[in-house]
């Protein structure tokens, strides 16, 4: 099952890059022989990936001769991921060394 996720991901990134980046992240699980989880890390995630789930189960389907899988979604706290921006980055740094902070009272730094 993985191998063909993987294949359908990279087939997407050239087909339509924009949701791939959005769907990458979730992840497959099989269950049994006839349930997939489907983990996700948000609503909107799950509406990306809804647009999506019948090409990928119908290929996976044919592939294996099972017409009878089900999918279920499961959303997944730890599959987010923080985007780190200059600022967030500084701020890290700031915790651990002070003097940073004062710096940039000084200096007025600018993250943009």
């Amino acid at each position: 099952m993985l191998q063909q996720w993987e294949g359908f991901l990279e087939d997407l990134q050239h087909k339509d890059p924009i949701k791939f980046s959005a769907i990458k992240i979730c992840r497959l699980q099989k269950k049994n022989e006839n349930k997939i989880h489907i983990k996700v890390p948000s609503q909107a995630a799950k509406a990306e990936f809804e647009t999506i789930r019948k090409d990928f189960l119908s290929s996976f389907q044919r592939k294996v001769n099972n017409f009878h899988i089900k999918s279920k979604y499961i959303e997944d706290e730890t599959l987010k991921r923080e985007i780190m921006t200059k600022r967030k980055l500084f701020d890290r740094f700031a915790e651990k060394n002070p003097v940073l902070r004062a710096l940039d009272d000084l200096m007025k730094f600018d993250f943009s």
